[in-house]
């Protein structure tokens, strides 16, 4: 949530708490994974708001813990959650550190997508140790416009697990864009394999600056 400062005469001008300043970010919805296999954000729908009310929407995700080693993944809705398959183009940038310290580098993530339907590869290959998880954001950009494509950004901090068992701290950087003019009205997170066996996901609005 933002700060907002207030001065001595500021605060002598409020009549009601509700002419207080709430600051730039809103909370809209919180969603716990307990072995769910998908958990959806749908405009309309359970108190979730995903339209004109927002230019900007973040969504944090926290500690995601996934049942099997898999990819963690979001898509986009534009008929409120009945097909999750909006065309995008995407890019990805990621920056290894072996745990034990032998190894790092940073390169071109490959889980790029070029006009597809897919999911978007947010953290790829979490580990499934009892620690392990992986946590951080996405800005979805004026999703409701109905002219333009929708911009979308993140970065994900990863414990990953490499094909040859070895772990990895992981920073990925990803960006894109649907390529559709019809509104985006619900966004879905996801496994690439198996559930979501803990976590948490929040749903922020961002007003105007």
């Amino acid at each position: 949530m933002a700060l907002v400062k207030y001065n001595n005469n500021s605060l002598s001008a409020i009549t009601a708490a509700s002419s207080l300043t709430t600051g730039a970010m809103t909370l809209i919805k919180e969603q716990t994974a307990s072995a769910s296999s998908t958990i959806s954000f749908v405009d309309g729908t359970s108190d979730v708001v995903l339209d004109n009310t927002y230019p900007i929407y973040l969504f944090k995700f926290i500690n995601i813990h996934p049942a099997t080693r898999s990819n963690f993944t979001f898509n986009m809705s534009s008929d409120s959650g009945s097909n999750y398959n909006v065309t995008k183009t995407t890019t990805d940038i990621i920056a290894y550190h072996k745990e034990d310290g032998g190894f790092s580098y940073l390169q071109y993530g490959g889980n790029d997508l070029a006009q597809g339907t897919g999911e978007v590869i947010i953290s790829d290959l979490v580990n499934t140790n009892n620690d392990d998880n992986t946590s951080g954001s996405i800005f979805l950009f004026n999703p409701s416009s109905t002219t333009f494509v929708k911009h979308f950004m993140g970065r994900s901090s990863t414990t990953r697990l490499n094909n040859s068992a070895e772990i990895y701290m992981q920073d990925t950087h990803i960006a894109g864009y649907g390529n559709t003019t019809s509104a985006v009205d619900a966004v879905q997170f996801k496994m690439s394999s198996d559930e979501i066996d803990a976590g948490t996901i929040k749903l922020y609005g961002i007003k105007d600056s």
